[in-house]
């Protein structure tokens, strides 16, 4: 580990320190990526983990395809009714974002587009810059997303239903305490789903990779556990890492235009994903608890964090995020070519 990376994990530790001194939520995520994001903005060094961080997220992947039982796929006409409706969530931020962008912020078609678009943060990346977009602004844009909607879900769950996760312990074993076959299975779960789903382009293949092999061996009763907490929480770590750092370099004039842009578009997804919540709860297709985490847009690893740790179906609340993302995925170079044409 180089002499960066290790004052980098230094920050974030102790920010998670922080957060479960004071009592806030999720502190092993959250306590990360605001150390981090104060540190980088204050002017300090960091350095993300590359590869090792990657890695990291292979955890998240083993912990929901555990989750997956046979009693799942007699559910899926249950979770079917409800993502039913997350083409047109995915249409409807597609229709507010664009103008908010280009017309209220002043962005280029393509960087407001790719703006708007709730995939992943590496995905929307790439896609932007192969359209010509500012990758820049497209970077710090999709890390305030992910920072402020995982920030606020925990008290918005809290404030409005009544959900809190404050103080909630980290789910699973200690590792002492887990079989060892298991763990050695998950192990070879993680990294075959991984580089497997690499090899075939899978798109999320660090978390859909490990999820697939993992729910095929859960299904098969060879895996009946989720990994260890102490994994989980290290996955909670990194990933935090991993936002935090995206701030790294941003200088204030970012901070006055494209990051508050952010903030603002954060708004906006916020009422969109809470009206999707409310109607899909109020037609009886889902739980409060599983309908908000399952329409809030944050990361895809973010967001299984909290559905972990919240208790909430993660199952249900993965299929969501898949769905959306493969959505904005494949719509991606259709919109490109014709942004590309005007």
């Amino acid at each position: 580990m180089t002499a960066l990376r290790a004052w980098t994990l230094a920050v974030a530790v102790a920010g998670s320190g922080v957060f479960i001194a004071v009592g806030l939520p999720l502190p092993w995520l959250l306590g990360p990526m605001f150390a981090c994001l104060a540190a980088a903005l204050a002017g300090a060094r960091l350095e993300g983990f590359g590869r090792f961080g990657v890695m990291m997220r292979t955890i998240l992947g083993v912990a929901v395809g555990a989750t997956i039982t046979p009693e799942f796929f007699g559910r899926l006409d249950e979770i079917g009714g409800s993502l039913a409706f997350t083409p047109l969530f995915v249409v409807v931020i597609g229709l507010v974002g664009y103008p908010y962008f280009r017309r209220l912020c002043g962005f280029s078609r393509t960087t407001a587009y790719y703006s708007a678009m709730p995939g992943g943060l590496q995905d929307m990346l790439v896609f932007g810059e192969e359209a010509g977009a500012d990758v820049k602004a497209l970077g710090l844009v999709h890390a305030t997303r992910i920072l402020i909607i995982v920030s606020i879900m925990p008290f918005l769950l809290d404030w409005v239903y009544g959900i809190s996760v404050a103080g909630r312990p980290v789910p699973g074993v200690p590792v002492a305490e887990a079989d060892f076959f298991e763990l050695a299975m998950m192990a070879v779960a993680a990294i075959v789903g991984w580089k497997g789903g690499e090899a075939i382009k899978l798109f999320g293949a660090s978390i859909v990779g490990p999820m697939i092999v993992t729910a095929l061996l859960s299904l098969a009763g060879v895996i009946t556990h989720r990994p260890p907490m102490e994994a989980i929480i290290a996955a909670q770590l990194f990933i935090g890492i991993s936002v935090g750092v995206k701030y790294v370099g941003a200088s204030w004039h970012d901070l006055r235009t494209t990051v508050v842009a952010a903030l603002g578009y954060c708004v906006l997804l916020a009422l969109i994903a809470f009206v999707f919540a409310s109607m899909v709860t109020g037609l009886g297709l889902a739980p409060p608890l599983e309908a908000l985490i399952a329409y809030a847009p944050g990361g895809q690893a973010e967001m299984a964090v909290l559905a972990i740790i919240a208790g909430a179906d993660v199952p249900f609340v993965i299929a969501h995020h898949i769905t959306r993302i493969v959505l904005v995925i494949l719509g991606a170079p259709v919109v490109a070519r014709r942004l590309r044409a005007e």
